[in-house]
């Protein structure tokens, strides 16, 4: 099959290559070559054609895209001409044809493809809307039977594949297809006029086979992510730092503030917004190597703050990220450009860790959900494990992004495992999975993204495990559901925005709307303007509470201990609380629908009988319709329940096939 689909490829391209050369001579008579051409799209990846002598047909997609496109070439102008646009949900990975000789000409299908994805293989059908066979359609096609041996070839012989006809070879080998008797080897340019292309048998269909032989898929793989109404959104924002670092984030929030960069003179100073409450804290850094620390008052700003309310002193160049504790009050995580992480007590004012180990710039850092460890990734291409209390260096290192450009770390899984976002060797943007007992031995599992300079920022919901990630100047958002067994990444549908976006910060859970399913609420950062974006799973029942995606979730915006007492060894725990509203009962306590009874059409059991045999078929149903009424049924011989809860013994074939039902009777 390989030296086949290699033989078909360079057959290919040497027709493509003679028709092209062909029409250059009939250009102008002379050969001259004519200033027209063809602007598919403005894209940076290369385009991989495949190309049809049979009909002409030229499909041309980019690796990385989500778009195929079909033309016809034909032998006068317009040479080339658009005949299909197909936008698919995935991204292209490598496309391939399929033999002609495996083409369903019962349904006019033309061309079919075979789109490679991250993690499957999608069929794309061309047909041609026709009821019947159309020879016109199938000229004679190349066979798989070789012209000659390689040892002829060498000795100059030249001889041509033997072609066969398309619809005797249909007739026998494919089951689907409806034989012809001949079939015309002249194609005319319009024949292909009215071509349609799509998924086999459709979206749909196609994904959930595909995706039941390929393994488990999530059910959030048809997660929606939508921009809310223009009422909740805050506009008209003047002065926004727009070419922040690499390693920030673009700007955060609480679900009470979100804290932007504005660009003015001395550094980058956060203005902080309201968005729905009032918030107690604001933190910026500048490139002093200095930490200033403010206090909002509960009832909000009554005049602008001029002074912090401390300065943390200590790294001697630019800080770049801080972090603070998922459970200790007052207590960060910074880290700069000298190379070294260090902790600080907000209370005192005073440095109380200083890690060190990292031989380039820190790119990111990452709490473990339960406080004990520091995770961090940096530019010499390693992943690192921290236990600040223990010791100043790394418990474990392994290695990480082998790429330069930037890269971020969170903890999924419960902690058992570390995400990473970075880039490869050819600075494409990656996601790598490293299990926290073993980082020497390198990620269990990766998943290429796609082409971007910017670092895919993420976001992950230890409730649903759901991963969440986009890059600043990026319009889309990808989502994954992580699982701790493989296949590790489960790709769920993406977002897509009308514009590209600075940044993408998570919000709470308490601010998503459960009664319309929302798993996730972010804040979108524009040019301009901030907007809520709302992440839903389709479901049929939003009457109840969905509560198998909604689990009690951990209030973790609230410190469960002091800084003091976790240097001193404690350790917390976040209390959790339900998201169920009071009115809802939930969906896995719903009651239950009766079942609905489904009768078979007599066609069903009349089929492919003689006359007699139905006959005798439908006297006896008749008679076993009636019945004897002297002799009881056996469900009356059992007690507690209802009749309605039975059902007919003849009716429990309802899930077999017709064939097998004619085999049964």
């Amino acid at each position: 099959m390989e030296i086949f689909c290699t033989i078909n490829v360079l057959t290919a391209f040497e027709s493509l290559l003679n028709k092209s050369m062909n029409f250059l001579k009939k250009l102008n008579g002379s050969g001259s070559i004519s200033n027209q051409y063809l602007c598919l799209d403005l894209i940076r990846r290369t385009l991989m054609p495949l190309f049809d002598p049979d009909s002409g047909l030229l499909i041309v997609s980019g690796n990385g895209e989500s778009v195929i496109d079909c033309f016809e070439v034909n032998s006068s102008e317009p040479f080339l001409s658009q005949v299909s646009h197909c936008l698919t949900d995935l991204s292209t990975r490598g496309v391939a044809l399929v033999p002609k000789l495996a083409l369903d000409v019962s349904c006019c299908e033309v061309l079919r493809l075979l789109q490679l994805t991250d993690n499957f293989i999608v069929p794309i059908s061309y047909q041609v809307p026709r009821k019947d066979f159309h020879a016109d359609l199938y000229p004679d096609t190349v066979g798989h039977t070789p012209a000659m041996t390689a040892e002829d070839w060498w000795k100059g012989e030249n001889k041509q594949v033997l072609t066969s006809q398309r619809s005797e070879a249909s007739s026998s080998s494919s089951p689907l297809s409806t034989p012809s008797s001949s079939a015309d080897p002249s194609r005319s340019p319009s024949s292909t006029s009215g071509l349609s292309s799509g998924f086999l048998p459709s979206p749909s269909q196609s994904s959930r086979a595909i995706h039941s032989m390929l393994g488990p898929s999530s059910k959030f793989r048809h997660i929606q992510g939508a921009v809310l109404h223009r009422d909740t959104h805050i506009t008209n924002l003047r002065g926004l730092h727009l070419t922040t670092p690499g390693e920030c984030d673009g700007f955060c929030a609480n679900g009470q503030r979100v804290a932007v960069p504005l660009a003015i003179a001395g550094g980058q100073i956060a203005w902080v917004y309201t968005l729905f409450k009032m918030g107690n804290l604001a933190k910026t850094t500048g490139d002093d190597a200095k930490i200033r620390v403010w206090q909002i008052p509960k009832g909000g700003l009554t005049e602008t703050l001029t002074e912090p309310e401390c300065v943390l002193r200590g790294h001697t160049e630019k800080i770049y990220s801080i972090k603070f504790h998922p459970h200790a009050s007052s207590l960060l995580a910074s880290s700069s450009y000298d190379l070294t992480v260090r902790l600080w007590n907000l209370e005192t004012g005073e440095e109380v860790k200083r890690l060190s180990g990292h031989q380039d710039q820190i790119f990111g850092m990452a709490w473990s959900p339960d406080g004990k460890l520091l995770a961090t990734v940096c530019k010499d291409g390693k992943v690192r494990l921290y236990d600040p209390r223990k010791s100043t260096l790394p418990i474990q290192e392994g290695p990480g992004p082998e790429g330069h450009r930037g890269a971020r770390v969170v903890w999924v899984c419960d902690g058992k495992y570390l995400l990473v976002s970075g880039f490869d060797s050819r600075s494409e943007r990656q996601l790598y999975l490293f299990s926290a007992e073993s980082l020497a031995s390198g990620s269990v599992a990766s998943v290429p993204a796609d082409v971007s300079p910017s670092t895919l920022i993420p976001f992950y919901d230890p409730d649903t495990s759901v991963l969440i990630l986009t890059g600043k100047g990026d319009t889309r958002v990808y989502t994954y559901e992580i699982v701790p067994e493989a296949p590790y990444f489960m790709e769920c549908s993406s977002f897509h925005s009308s514009e590209p976006h600075k940044g993408l910060c998570f919000l709470p859970k308490t601010e998503c709307d459960v009664r319309d399913v929302e798993v996730a609420r972010a804040v979108r950062l524009g040019k301009t303007t901030i907007e809520p974006v709302a992440f839903r799973v389709p479901r049929v029942k939003k009457e109840f509470f969905q509560d198998d995606v909604f689990p009690e979730t951990a209030v973790w915006w609230e410190a469960s201990l002091t800084a003091a007492a976790w240097l001193s060894g404690s350790n917390g725990q976040h209390r959790k609380i339900s998201l169920r509203p009071k009115d809802m009962t939930p969906v896995s306590e719903a009651p239950k629908e009766a079942p609905v009874k489904k009768y078979l059409p007599s066609s069903v059991y009349l089929e492919e009988k003689t006359d007699e045999q139905k006959k005798e078929e439908l006297l006896s149903a008749m008679v076993a319709k009636l019945g004897n009424r002297e002799d009881p049924l056996p469900q009356a011989s059992y007690e507690g329940v209802d009749e309605d809860e039975w059902v007919s013994e003849e009716l429990t074939t309802h899930t077999h096939t017709p064939q097998m039902i004619h085999d049964t009777l």
